[in-house]
């Protein structure tokens, strides 16, 4: 489905790419008013909206729905976006983008507690409540369990099932500079969101080469074949291939 042509009425494959020169200019006139510098900085960001929308496909939702969603995540980023501040604006949009389009999932999460369970927990927070007065402090799981006269587990299953689920770009902490969040507390080695946006950054880069510089970098990096081996195969020499190579990476090291 994210392969399909037209999303909500906009044709995917004639969206604009903007560079960032251009992304300033256009900060500049919304700056001073100009309404249709917004919509024209919109448009030339949906292509950040389709590579974020791909990261949540296979859950059964809607793409044109995640679309929508991620573009309004996309339009709050450049109504708070602050311009004086070193930092990309896709830096900064990705994570807006990503946390409304987490708020919708959320929101329509199709899980439901069960009522029993659902009513333990409120038991069990009334029990914490009485606990907390009577003692002046704060109950164990295991004193909540013993005044409920009900299994450990019980309680926690009961309690977790409340619980809100809570993003990863929540900030946990901020002393007035950049803000830590919760991903940068949980370590994957295999999964690091810091990857997914290199990649994407990569993606990105690599659509603004030629067909040719495409085609050797695919045959040096995806596919591990030497120089000699790319030049048999495209016909040129192998001093051809490592300078177009060169001036590729160089090309792609300008754009991320």
């Amino acid at each position: 489905m994210i392969n399909k042509v037209e999303i909500c009425g906009v044709n995917t494959a004639k969206l604009p790419i903007l560079t960032n020169e251009e992304k300033d200019a256009l900060f500049a006139r919304i700056k001073s008013g100009d309404k249709s510098a917004r919509e024209e900085l919109i448009q030339g960001n949906l292509r950040l909206v389709l590579s974020v929308i791909q990261r949540f496909l296979g859950r059964g939702e809607n793409v044109d729905d995640l679309f929508q969603v991620g573009c309004i995540g996309l339009m709050k980023s450049i109504d708070n976006f602050d311009t004086t501040l070193n930092v990309k604006f896709s830096t900064y949009a990705v994570p807006m983008i990503i946390g409304e389009i987490r708020r919708y999932l959320r929101d329509n999460n199709s899980i439901r507690v069960s009522r029993s369970l659902r009513d333990t927990a409120y038991k069990a927070l009334q029990a914490k409540e009485r606990l907390t007065a009577k003692n002046a402090k704060e109950p164990t799981i295991e004193e909540i369990a013993k005044e409920l006269e009900l299994p450990k587990e019980d309680v926690v299953f009961a309690l977790d099932s409340i619980q809100d689920p809570l993003s990863l770009f929540e900030p946990v902490y901020n002393d007035g500079g950049d803000a830590i969040f919760v991903m940068d507390q949980v370590s994957d080695e295999k999964n690091l969101d810091e990857n997914w946006l290199e990649e994407i950054a990569l993606r990105e880069a690599m659509k603004k080469l030629g067909p040719r510089e495409k085609h050797i970098l695919n045959l040096r990096f995806f596919k591990g074949k030497t120089q000699m081996e790319v030049a048999g195969e495209i016909h040129i020499s192998q001093a051809q291939v490592s300078r177009l190579e060169k001036s590729a990476l160089k090309h792609i090291k300008k754009y991320i």
